[in-house]
């Protein structure tokens, strides 16, 4: 018995080490990566000890917007909207801390205030006294929150689906307990879990091709991403942000889709409540990215705003 038992037991060893090896999904080499996505205009800036991943178009003389990308994202999903912002607006799009091509911040902070920040001392290094900011879902959160911190900076604020107010899963003030399959993320990709997780981003499931789908897959598998991702989300504490939003004076514009089913668009009665003179705009039949799902609105909106 003991000896059939022992048997049993090494079987299934190995059969969860084959298993184990199969998923085991590793980091793409960087310098692979950066031959692929990081063709001019890219460039890299070093900004508070961090390589930031950089595209910086239009006329230099021109107003200066910021982009700022959401959660688990990267430059490239302004793609379709930089090029005709460039026109008459100095548009400057980066990788965040811990994703695309930025990868990893070696303090390992990943903080808003952290972002903050590097949003300030990279706006110092290019010159930008201040400019227009413009963010999308986590990164509207931090475009809020720099608009609270640094007034003076912000010309207009525009908010896409940003985020920030408590839900069931994450309260104020609390840090969130991070899943274990999250937590499993840095060692597996699973590509249909990853195509799963992306397909309610968008209302029109043609939005997500497939170059797109490689693209947010590659720069998961940027060398360090992953683990930033996970030590983000374990750091990522809410604030309530009634105080701060109402600090903020600029011209807002919020842009939100009405089939959004990540940030339900039902929150943008909360900012237009709390942000005075806010203003909404919304678009039927689109979902989370805005920016990718329909860009030629987003930039209609955007242009139609910075012009008033």
């Amino acid at each position: 018995m003991q000896r059939v038992l022992t048997i049993s037991l090494a079987t299934l060893l190995v059969a969860l080490l084959a298993g184990a090896a199969w998923l085991y999904t590793p980091d793409k080499p960087r310098a692979a990566l950066e031959a692929e996505y990081a063709a001019p205009p890219s460039r890299f800036i070093e900004v508070l000890g961090i390589r930031l991943h950089l595209r910086d178009t239009g006329p230099r003389d021109a107003p200066a917007m910021i982009l700022l990308h959401g959660f688990g994202a990267s430059l490239q999903t302004w793609d379709d909207c930089a090029g005709p912002l460039s026109a008459d607006h100095r548009v400057v799009r980066f990788d965040l801390p811990g994703f695309g091509l930025t990868g990893p911040d070696p303090s390992g902070d990943y903080s808003d205030q952290r972002s903050m920040a590097v949003l300030a001392a990279l706006m110092d290094q290019l010159g930008m006294a201040h400019a227009t900011i413009v963010g999308h879902s986590m990164g509207g959160r931090i475009a809020w929150h720099f608009a609270a911190a640094y007034p003076a900076r912000v010309n207009r604020l525009v908010l896409i689906a940003p985020d920030g107010f408590a839900s069931p899963d994450q309260p104020y003030d609390t840090a969130v307990d991070v899943p274990l399959m999250v937590r499993l993320l840095p060692y597996v990709l699973p590509t249909p879990m990853l195509r799963a997780s992306l397909a309610p981003a968008y209302a029109r499931p043609e939005s997500m091709t497939d170059t797109r789908f490689a693209r947010y897959r590659d720069m998961m598998l940027a060398p360090g991403v992953r683990g930033a991702i996970v030590a983000r989300m374990a750091q990522n504490i809410l604030v309530d942000p009634e105080s701060l939003l109402r600090r903020i004076k600029v011209p807002t514009l919020l842009l939100w889709g009405e089939r959004d089913c990540m940030i339900p668009i039902s929150n943008a009665a909360d900012y237009l409540r709390d942000i005075k003179g806010a203003r909404l705009v919304t678009f039927p039949n689109v979902g989370h990215l805005l920016q990718e799902d329909a860009p030629a609105q987003t930039v209609a909106s955007l242009q139609g705003f910075v012009v008033e």
